[in-house]
Parts: structure tokens; C-alpha cells; sequence
């Protein structure tokens, strides 16, 4: 049995780490432009004479997004599809505003590392490790100034514990880390997962799990 030069093995593992993110850009921007006709793994490239300053300025962080709603929470995203011109450069953003005990939920972001700075307040945040590092967790509480991250894939989630509203930025390390709420995807999914797959899953009785996807699930994107 012939086995792999030592060389031609570290570069497969290079190369898989190169393509475990977004790709480099070919050229000095991509303004993103939707086309409804065409699906493809991005967005089409705007025509570099047609680009301007605009495109690289977004205003959805100047003003307080609204907490009044079931969480207490809003999160308002600078991703590439609201943001056109961070098409290909593999970087994102998100502004958090938590009203007193405000929760952004258990979720997780498949695409992207998290990166979290606080602004204003009092924040516990955390996540949990993967089953081959036994599903730990780990927490920290965050005040004013301090920064915690979240690495890519891993369920987090931030809670203002103060008495007064706080805000956060988050920087992501993609256009398009996506997101998936854990409640709302288990228990509000469309059509619903079985209900014998949730009692066995989560050991518990099939009226709990009825009860669980009878609720409305509120997205605070």
C-alpha cells in the first residue's frame, strides 16, 4: 500500500482550510445586485462604472431598533443582503438591542464566527460546545467596553441581567453567516417535525410538544 507524501497531505488540509469560508475576492469590490432569474453561491457583481460611494455605506445602525416585542430584543443585521457592498469580502455586522431582561435567543450562525463588543450595559452571554467536547458551556457575564466571541457554528445566545437597556455590535466572518434559532426552528419549523420524533428526542410527553408548537415563535431579525 502506497502512502501520500507528507507535503501533498498538508496541502489537501491547507486547501481545506482555505475553502472552509467565504472565498477571496477576484477583484477590488463586488457590489452585490439581485437578479430574480438566476440563483447562484453569492451575489452577481453590479458593474464597477455603476458603483458609488453609496454602496458602501449602510444606515440601519444610527437609530434604536425596537424592543417591544416578546423577547425584548432586536437585532438589526448589516449582512449582504442589506448591505450590497459586502458582497466577496467575507465580513458582516449586526447591531443588538436588548431592553431590560431582553433575550436574543439560543441560536446559531452556520457561516460565521461571532465577535460581540459591548456598548451599553450588562450582559450574560454564552454558548455550548459541540458533543465531542461533551456539549459544555461557557459563560461570562459583560459589561461596558468588554468583547467575547463566539466561534463559527456553535449555539450562543445574550440576555441583558441590568436594570436598564443595553446595546452590542457584532462583527461576523461572513457576507452571510445565516442564523437559526434553536426554538423556532425545532418547535416552529414548517410543516412541524413530528411530534414522535420531539417526545423521543427530548424525553418528554407528546402534550408538552404539542403545547410547544402550538406557540408563536417570534423572530427578532
Amino acid at each position: 500500500m502506497k502512502f501520500l507524501p507528507i507535503s501533498l497531505l498538508i496541502l489537501a488540509l491547507a486547501t481545506a482550510t482555505t475553502f472552509a469560508y467565504d472565498p477571496s475576492p477576484l477583484q477590488d469590490f463586488c457590489v452585490a445586485i439581485n437578479d430574480p432569474k438566476v440563483f447562484v453561491n453569492g451575489k452577481f457583481c453590479k458593474d464597477p462604472k455603476q458603483v458609488t460611494a453609496d454602496d458602501f455605506l449602510f444606515k440601519g445602525f444610527r437609530y434604536p431598533g425596537n424592543t417591544a416585542n416578546p423577547l425584548g430584543s432586536k437585532v438589526t443585521p448589516a449582512f449582504v443582503d442589506q448591505f450590497a457592498g459586502l458582497n466577496t469580502l467575507g465580513i458582516s455586522m449586526a447591531r443588538i438591542d436588548f431592553a431590560p431582561g431582553g433575550l436574543n435567543p439560543p441560536h446559531t450562525h452556520p457561516r460565521g464566527t461571532e465577535i460581540l463588543v459591548v456598548t451599553e450595559g450588562t450582559l450574560l452571554v454564552g454558548f455550548v460546545t459541540s458533543n465531542q467536547l461533551n456539549n459544555t458551556f461557557f459563560t461570562k457575564v459583560l459589561y461596558k467596553g468588554d468583547v467575547f466571541v463566539f466561534p463559527i457554528g456553535l449555539i450562543h445566545f445574550q440576555l441583558n441581567i441590568g436594570k436598564t437597556p443595553a446595546l452590542a455590535f457584532a462583527a461576523l466572518s461572513s457576507q452571510n453567516p445565516g442564523l437559526i434559532t434553536i426554538a423556532n426552528a425545532v418547535f416552529g419549523s414548517k410543516p412541524p417535525i413530528s411530534a414522535d420524533v420531539l417526545t423521543k428526542a427530548f424525553q418528554v410527553d407528546k402534550k408538552v410538544v404539542d403545547y410547544l408548537q402550538a406557540q408563536f415563535w417570534y423572530d427578532n431579525n
